[in-house]
């Protein structure tokens, strides 16, 4: 505890800076997580290497990043989800298709990383930093690699906060139009948000539904993939497969949390204690994320990942609106 507890400290510290910082900025264009990843990278020179913080540090990143994920659980309901489900599945089967297909093609095309394009895909496919922080441990990313697809999915969410208004209206989309849209398209919630809310309460309010139903993808994407990072191991040390063993068992615990508060077995104040602290949670741990990250190591990638999360992003916002004119949701 005596080794952990300085790079804790320092993880909160960051992560109430960059919430007093989101508290005062009028439109929450960018979240206190990504906030908190930037200030991180900021400080990475000055703190990471004292042997004071490593530790902590490492802790916040790898086990409370868990347990924020299991704790965000809380704040999905099944019957919600099953409901904006019915309608919102198709666009987020192709759309998540488009994803990760068109990333690990247009990544080997470009020479980057496999598990740098993954990252970016589940950014931009699932829910922005939220599935980017759920898969890196499972595929065993490095720090700046998280830090380069948070960086990524941020530029882009940045630009769609700005074009999906003036695009909806110029459209004349409906509100559930729109908000199916923005909710299947936009990559971070405080993004999914602010686009939703530009255009009507009514598209925000719908956006943001459908937003957290696309948070239930990170179960079968992090089983898909730890078997994959279970085959990429070297064959003479791989051990025989054998699920308990590849298991992300954390993902079980975000299941139940769901599973609970559909059944009502989470009261509503707890509800709200739970999903507060799961998203400072998060925001502590991409805080550590980025005092372990060196810009060097961002620079040594290249620009070639923009290029992929730009390719990528602009797909996903095509795809989606191809699907829902398909769907009769959107008729000229």
């Amino acid at each position: 505890m005596k080794k952990i507890l300085p790079g804790l400290i320092l993880s909160i510290l960051i992560a109430a800076m960059a919430t007093l910082i989101e508290g005062l900025i009028p439109i929450h264009i960018i979240g206190r997580a990504v906030m908190a990843l930037f200030i991180g990278i900021a400080l990475h020179p000055l703190l990471y290497k004292h042997p004071l913080f490593l530790t902590g540090l490492t802790f916040t990143s790898k086990k409370l990043l868990k347990l924020a994920i299991i704790l965000m659980g809380s704040s999905l309901s099944m019957s919600v989800i099953f409901n904006v489900g019915k309608l919102s599945l198709n666009v987020m089967v192709f759309t998540l298709i488009t994803c990760f297909l068109g990333g690990y093609l247009i990544g080997k095309l470009f020479g980057i990383d496999w598990r740098l394009s993954s990252l970016i895909s589940a950014g931009t496919g699932i829910c922005g930093g939220s599935a980017i922080a759920a898969l890196s441990p499972v595929i065993k990313a490095r720090d700046a690699d998280v830090s380069y697809a948070m960086s990524t999915t941020f530029l882009f969410d940045m630009l769609m906060i700005l074009l999906f208004p003036m695009i909806g209206q110029w459209l004349g989309l409906s509100d559930i139009a729109y908000g199916l849209w923005t909710g299947t398209a936009v990559n971070d919630t405080s993004s999914v948000v602010a686009a939703g809310y530009a255009f009507t309460e009514q598209a925000g309010n719908f956006a943001t539904t459908v937003k957290l139903t696309r948070t239930l993808a990170i179960i079968p994407t992090i089983l898909v993939f730890s078997m994959i990072q279970h085959r990429l191991e070297p064959a003479d040390s791989r051990p025989a497969f054998k699920l308990t063993r590849i298991f992300p068992w954390f993902i079980l615990g975000f299941v139940a949390m769901a599973l609970f508060n559909t059944v009502g077995l989470i009261p509503v104040s707890l509800k709200v204690s739970l999903t507060t602290m799961s998203k400072f949670l998060m925001v502590m741990a991409l805080g550590a994320i980025g005092l372990k990250t060196s810009l060097t190591d961002i620079k040594q990638s290249g620009v070639r990942p923009f290029m992929l999360g730009f390719i990528i992003s602009a797909l996903v916002v095509i795809v989606a609106f191809i699907v829902e004119i398909m769907m009769g949701l959107i008729t000229f």
